[in-house]
């Protein structure tokens, strides 16, 4: 036969399918109502499962899997169209922080930095704000707990690095912390071997763990040096600059070399020249600047088959785009989870309405980050 037959049968057979997918559709808004009027969930998880079994056994054998699939998806289409409209407490108090947060992002504010003058941090902070009072911590944990004790108004934390991956300890923190992200910015990152002398024999390199990945390849062909890991970059370079030692170096921006007194032995020493790394903007309360078009959550799912997958789909039926996904064991609790998401939505969309509406209720836990957009 010519492939032409074939695909007209195919035609025939793909309007029957719309048709018949509108028609269900329909009768799924009717059940709607009808649970809204009788006060019933709309995830009946009992009645799903008889149903995937049921046409499981309608299907041949080699047919089975696929079916499951196709009606998996289904029902999450179908759960979509039934909530539509729906709108829950946490979408109403992202309403109201649309209409109460300023047009503007503050230009001065009191910012919480992890680190010392000279840090990364600080200058991502210098990016978004035009003239913050900075206020440095030791840690991240001192960074969010400025910020959920009102000390500051904002808290900049790095969340993940280009070449190096996540910051893994700031998304460990996210789970203990209440905050909302309300900008995110890039830097490009560019590390430098940074001493006392010109022409010692470095025996021993201070910088943050992070910046160590980085430049792995570099630290390999010094041989065997000595590398000691510190809080942060611009912490190195101000051991380095305090120490009586003249065999010690720090890998840290070009910045700390002329706040620190200490010379430039190699710049940019990072294995990848395209090294950024991207950082949150947190603050105590929930705020939402115009133009935000994008939105962290996080979650925490039941410990079953198909829990992940169920957030998958609704965003894939949602058409929105996920951008990260990271996961983190939960401490306390054996081979579980936190998801964290990093969605590409506008804010002001229908979909971000129905996902904020819907997803709450297929996790354990659901936590709202914030919506934001990203200062590049």
């Amino acid at each position: 036969m010519d492939l032409n037959v074939y695909r007209k049968e195919i035609d025939q057979i793909d309007d029957e399918i719309v048709r018949l997918f509108q028609q269900r559709m329909d009768v799924a808004a009717k059940i709607a109502a009808y649970k809204k009027e009788n006060g019933l969930p709309i995830l009946q998880p009992a009645r799903e499962r008889a149903k995937l079994a049921e046409v499981s056994q309608k299907s041949r054998e080699d047919m089975q899997s696929y079916m499951r699939v196709l009606y998996s998806l289904l029902f999450e289409l179908s759960r979509t169209y039934q909530e539509k409209g729906n709108r829950t407490e946490l979408y109403r108090k992202i309403e109201a922080a649309i209409e109460n947060t300023p047009r503007l992002f503050p230009q001065c504010a009191t910012v919480a930095c992890q680190g010392v003058e000279g840090a990364y941090s600080q200058l991502a902070c210098e990016k978004l704000f035009k003239n913050p009072q900075i206020q440095y911590f030791r840690n991240f944990e001192g960074v969010f707990s400025a910020i959920e004790a009102g000390f500051c108004q904002y808290g900049i934390l790095p969340i993940e690095n280009s070449t190096a991956g996540s910051v893994k300890r700031v998304y460990d923190l996210m789970v203990k912390h209440n905050f909302s992200i309300v900008r995110s910015t890039r830097m490009k990152v560019d590390h430098c071997l940074l001493a006392k002398a010109d022409h010692e024999e470095i025996k021993e390199i201070f910088s943050h763990e992070q910046a160590i990945a980085q430049s792995a390849t570099f630290l390999k062909s010094l041989g065997n040096v000595k590398v000691t890991v510190c809080e942060n970059t611009a912490i190195a370079a101000q051991t380095v600059a305090m120490s009586e030692r003249k065999d010690v170096a720090a890998l840290s921006s070009r910045m700390c070399a002329e706040l620190y007194g200490l010379k430039i032995l190699k710049s940019g020493v990072q294995d990848e020249g395209n090294n950024h790394t991207r950082f949150l903007c947190i603050s105590k309360n929930t705020e939402i600047y115009p133009g935000a078009d994008k939105t962290s959550i996080m979650l925490i799912l039941p410990h079953k088959p198909g829990a992940l997958y169920k957030v998958l789909a609704r965003l894939y039926a949602l058409g929105i785009n996920l951008l990260k996904l990271e996961s983190r064991p939960l401490p306390e609790r054996d081979f579980e989870f936190m998801f964290y998401l990093d969605l590409e939505t506008s804010v002001y969309s229908e979909e971000f309405v129905q996902l904020m509406c819907e997803i709450g209720g297929i996790c354990e836990e659901f936590k709202y980050l914030g919506s934001y957009s990203e200062v590049v």
